[in-house]
């Protein structure tokens, strides 16, 4: 294979290929180091790379600059990675368009000036801004310009403006065994495990380079023999009252991810009931935080799990863990960086997308509490997709939570976006994946608790001390 690029930024935008590639063919199985050498104002490049006629014709430009540039991406990748041949998606879904910078608006403006389009349908990850309610958020004019422009850049290469982190939620959900491209860690995570679809956590870039082209590495979670658990975590005692609420599930998926790290993992033990969707989403959510955790099974609820047996495909895990109740609840504990009782300046719920489900629950717990309005000093932060959001407002749920003080802030994520109060200095949450990341992100302690937890929170000005599930008798 002859792939041509040009030497200067000029007449390209943008230079295909990172310089740091260099550094990474040295990793390279034995026979798969690239032949580099000069050749008419280009740079020529032998592989071994299996391409089909269609893939060369692309990079010979035949379909267009942007194709040409997105497909050169891929196959660096797929080099990089020692994958011999590329597979063709039937789906993506882009985590790129959060990330704030010049160089970020300089690769999806090249591509969409360079008619660049996706080729396959393509729904997109929150951008760093509530589109429609910036002002009000507070959010400065100059950071909304480019957050606006970013996302409009990827509306011109025809992506779906879906703008939620938690795209299994809604349109274009994936199938079993479905070939597709996805960004976002807890997207990838749900995707694998709950739903069976395939896909590797594709990074901010390749994730549009997929979209445009439809082709992706052969290699990774793509593959039958990558998806076999690795490492087996059984549960010690699980009584079902321990499991009843998503935090619960969280904290789980925060032990998990945390012992397994890019393995795979296979739970069995657990209590016997079937786990919400949103239970599962707080699990793998915390598990690709704390770890790198892409696809996890469950036996006996997850599609590739009927049974331990089939979730390691015949062979024992290379690891085995026996989970306590004591290691569960300190895994509880862990998530909050506050002390118990501290005051809370905000309340951050949807980390990832709050659900429709979700939304009816905070309903039901603020009816429940029965005080007319959150605290004066709280902030109470409620992040959803748009299409949540409205099916929400049909059906009834959203008057309540408004009234009492809540902000809906759609498209966005509290670690993407400047909506957080700046002087917040410990937040309430009921997410393993918002606890891991708030102190870093947010300079902020965190208060970590059930959801009902968190609405007492807001009402009060402190969160209520309270101690894991497992720790009672």
């Amino acid at each position: 294979m002859h792939v041509c690029r040009p030497t200067s930024r000029r007449g390209a935008g943008i230079t295909p290929y990172p310089s740091s590639y260099a550094r990474a063919t040295r990793t390279l199985p034995p026979g798969r180091v690239l032949d580099w050498r000069r050749k008419r104002g280009c740079i020529e490049r032998t592989s071994a790379m299996k391409l089909t006629a269609e893939d060369r014709r692309v990079l010979d430009g035949e379909r267009g600059e942007a194709a040409r540039f997105a497909l050169s991406v891929v196959v660096r990748m797929a080099e990089a990675a020692g994958a011999e041949r590329l597979l063709s998606v039937e789906q993506a879904h882009i985590d790129a368009c959060a990330l704030m910078s010049q160089s970020s608006l300089d690769l999806v403006s090249h591509l969409a000036e360079n008619d660049g389009r996706v080729s396959v349908p393509t729904t997109l990850s929150m951008v760093s801004l509530d589109l429609e309610h910036w002002k009000t958020l507070g959010v400065n004019p100059s950071f909304a310009d480019t957050a606006s422009r970013i996302a409009q850049a990827y509306l011109e290469l025809g992506c779906i403006p879906t703008w939620t982190c938690a795209p299994y939620q809604g349109y274009l959900t994936p199938r079993f065994g479905q070939q597709i491209a996805w960004g976002e860690s807890n997207a990838v995570a749900y995707a694998n495990s709950v739903l069976g679809a395939r896909t590797n956590r594709y990074p901010d870039y390749l994730d549009i380079c997929a979209a445009i082209t439809g082709r992706v590495p052969d290699t990774g979670l793509h593959r039958t023999e990558n998806r076999r658990a690795t490492v087996h975590f059984h549960v010690e005692r699980a009584r079902a009252r321990d499991w009843e609420t998503p935090a619960a599930w969280a904290a789980f998926g925060s032990l998990v991810g945390s012992l397994a790290l890019d393995g795979v993992p296979v739970m069995d033990g657990l209590p016997a009931f079937r786990p919400s969707n949103d239970m599962l989403k707080a699990f793998g959510a915390a598990a690709a935080s704390s770890g790198a955790v892409e696809l996890f099974h469950m036996v006996g609820i997850t599609p590739e799990a009927p049974d331990l047996a089939s979730a390691s495909h015949g062979r024992p895990p290379s690891k085995a863990v026996a989970v306590t109740r004591r290691q569960l609840a300190d895994a509880w504990d862990e998530l909050s960086s506050a002390d118990s009782g501290s005051p809370v300046d905000a309340v951050i719920l949807g980390c990832p997308h709050f659900s429709y489900a979700e939304f009816s629950a905070l309903s039901e717990a603020i009816s429940r509490l029965g005080a007319a309005r959150i605290h004066p000093n709280v902030q109470f932060l409620v992040f959803a997709g748009a299409t949540t959001v409205e099916l929400a407002r049909r059906g009834g749920l959203l008057d309540s939570i408004e009234r009492w003080g809540a902000r809906i802030v759609r498209d966005t994520c509290p670690f993407h976006s400047p909506v957080v109060a700046s002087t917040a200095r410990v937040i309430a949450t009921d997410s393993g994946k918002c606890a891991y990341y708030a102190p870093g992100e947010l300079e902020t302690r965190v208060a970590f608790g059930t959801l009902g937890a968190c609405v007492e929170a807001a009402a009060t000005g402190r969160m209520p001390r309270g101690e894991a599930p497992w720790r009672t008798r």
